[in-house]
């Protein structure tokens, strides 16, 4: 199988161009699932011309299967797990306690390090959140679930490769889902990237960085 995109930046262009309808408007504001949504997210934001910000997440392992998402956890205590699967994987929730414990450490970890950039409230704009991919939707769920508190008027999750089903799994938590490659039975994302290397915190800091333009002001 040929990959559809050679990196995160590649498919951050290609997504990009589905969101044409936003460029330049005052009131958009990009949000990046930390840290593979950030390289992508951050071709996004360049050629909408609209500002970067991180929406910090964490997965939530299966125990014995690490690579599998049974849920994430997000700031200010949002958390999303899959019922179905944590059910028929017998995770108990003593295990899940565990294992939310573990993560939690590094969802601090995180937030400690990107928390002294200024950053740009997301109430009464129109945010769209960016990841690499999309597999469970626990992540995003997650996300969205802590972005919602903060009232944005409008919620656009995008990534550029998911499952034919995406936007049934994000469902209502998001206003609008865009995907650039629905893929039938899609379950690894590296399946569709020729370079899917981890991104470091360096690269986040550095892409952070290059993407604070001008901060447009609150809308009215």
């Amino acid at each position: 199988m040929i990959p559809s995109f050679t990196d995160r930046a590649a498919a951050g262009k290609a997504l990009a161009q589905r969101l044409q309808v936003y460029a330049g408007r005052g009131d958009v504001v990009v949000m990046a699932l930390v840290r593979g949504g950030v390289p992508v997210a951050a071709e996004v934001a360049r050629a909408l011309r609209a500002p970067l910000e991180l929406l910090i997440v964490r997965k939530l392992p299966m125990p014995g299967r690490p690579e599998v998402a049974l849920g994430a956890i997000a700031g200010g205590g949002a958390m999303y797990v899959d019922p179905q699967l944590a059910a028929e994987c017998g995770v108990t929730p003593a295990q899940l306690e565990t294992i939310v414990a573990a993560e939690s450490v590094e969802l601090i970890r995180r937030h400690a390090m990107y928390s002294a950039r200024p950053t740009m409230a997301p109430e009464g704009r129109t945010v769209i959140v960016v990841d690499d991919c999309l597999v469970t939707g626990a992540s995003m769920c997650a996300a969205l679930k802590t972005l919602r508190s903060a009232k944005p008027a409008w919620v656009v999750a995008a990534v550029p490769v998911g499952p034919c089903d995406g936007g049934d799994r994000i469902g209502t938590v998001a206003d609008e889902f865009v995907c650039v490659l629905d893929a039938p039975g899609f379950h690894d994302a590296r399946q569709f990237y020729a370079d899917f290397s981890p991104v470091s915190d360096d690269t986040v800091r550095d892409l952070l960085a290059r993407g604070a333009g001008d901060r447009p002001q609150p809308p009215a």
